[in-house]
């Protein structure tokens, strides 16, 4: 092993909210580690979207960080109503937040930066893409760099999202794609430049859904819409557009909303961005057998479709419940990483089977009636 070569005993491969939360779980118990992000710095790019945390993993990995009482500072207040719509305009289910549900909004920027400043300073290194990861021996790794450095590592985790390099070190599964595509687009200053969008979409989350597609919205913390168009379409739909004519681009998404109301075409027709993405999913109980020295968290471990909203929620659980488990066995990083896993595959894979059955539910031949039926029988479950 070349002496000139960093070495980190806890190495975490993705500055996302997964690795974020388990760098600080892991300080909050004494423990040291180093996050290695591929972009330039925090503020490279906008982290974007609301995202509803929910008591059972995504608050619980917040109350292991310490942070409850500072993410309850930035919860967007009114955030938890939600609206479903059909193709015609009709709302079906309308709900107000009355500040009582267990799942409140957050912007995903504000939670990101909420924990990197709990985190002592130099802990995450900017402009480290990963190009390769390869086992040492003895449960160590190496990590090289696209920008030519390397490190060793005593502990590699793998929180570098969906299309990881650590995953290849456990498993030989990629993400597949499930059939559906996004459109995302942004409304800026809704309320002034779009006021009848803003009046559609409402405080909190709202739907329009039919004939195997729909709209997905919410009303962001700067006042602004953001929209994801889904549709159920070939892989390489995608690559038949060309997305940066943005005209060009509203009129071949519109073209599959052909007699849904205005108002709901609006959503794409009146947008200042408009961005497609490809919609994958691991296997669902996708898992590995143990290697020493290495594990992974989040969309690296289980990476589903958004349709049960557990992504973000799963992965900060998943960074807490990992660091806990080394806490708790100092000395036996083995012991702890088979603790951990052992409880990560059947939570990962019940969230992933559900995250399944929602995209088929809520982009199904029927989904108007069995979304309004799923919000009307009981408790919002979103």
């Amino acid at each position: 092993m070349s002496t000139t070569t960093p070495h980190f005993p806890v190495a975490i491969i993705g500055g996302g909210l997964g690795g974020l939360t388990a760098a600080r779980v892991l300080h909050v118990h004494g423990i040291t580690s180093a996050v290695f992000d591929l972009e330039a710095g925090p503020e490279a790019r906008t982290q974007g979207g609301m995202l509803d945390i929910h008591a059972e993993n995504g608050q619980k990995a917040l109350h292991a960080a310490g942070l409850h009482d500072d993410f309850l500072a930035i919860v967007h207040e009114g955030g938890q109503a939600m609206r479903l719509l059909g193709p015609d305009g009709t709302v079906h289910v309308a709900e107000e937040d009355d500040g009582t549900g267990d799942r409140p909004e957050t912007d995903r920027g504000e939670l990101r930066d909420l924990l990197l400043h709990s985190l002592p300073d130099g802990t995450v290194h900017w402009s480290r893409k990963v190009t390769g990861a390869r086992p040492l021996g003895d449960g160590r790794h190496e990590v090289t760099f696209a920008n030519g450095s390397a490190l060793t590592t005593d502990l590699l985790i793998g929180a570098d999202g969906a299309w990881s390099r650590v995953r290849p070190l456990l498993s030989d599964a990629r993400p597949a794609y499930t059939g559906v595509s996004f459109v995302e687009t942004d409304l800026y200053e809704a309320d002034t430049r779009h006021p009848r969008s803003a009046a559609l979409v409402g405080g909190g989350f709202f739907m329009a859904l039919g004939h195997e597609r729909g709209f997905l919205a919410h009303r962001e913390t700067d006042g602004s819409l953001h929209v994801y168009t889904a549709l159920r379409a070939d892989e390489g739909w995608v690559d038949t557009v060309d997305f940066s004519d943005h005209a060009a681009a509203k009129a071949a998404v519109l073209a599959h909303f052909e007699g849904w109301d205005e108002s709901l075409r609006a959503l794409v027709a009146d947008a200042e961005t408009i961005t497609p993405r490809r919609i994958h999913a691991l296997p669902v109980g996708h898992r590995w057998d143990r290697v020493p020295g290495v594990t992974l968290l989040g969309d690296a471990a289980h990476v589903m479709s958004p349709f049960a909203g557990e992504g973000a929620n799963l992965a900060m659980y998943d960074g807490a419940e990992l660091a806990l488990a080394l806490a708790a066995r100092p000395g036996d990083t083995e012991a702890a990483l088979t603790a951990y896993e052992e409880a990560l595959f059947p939570r990962s894979a019940a969230s992933a089977a559900e995250s399944a059955a929602s995209l088929d539910t809520m982009l199904g031949t029927d989904s108007l009636a069995r979304m309004a039926e799923f919000f009307t029988a009981g408790p919002v479950g979103r």
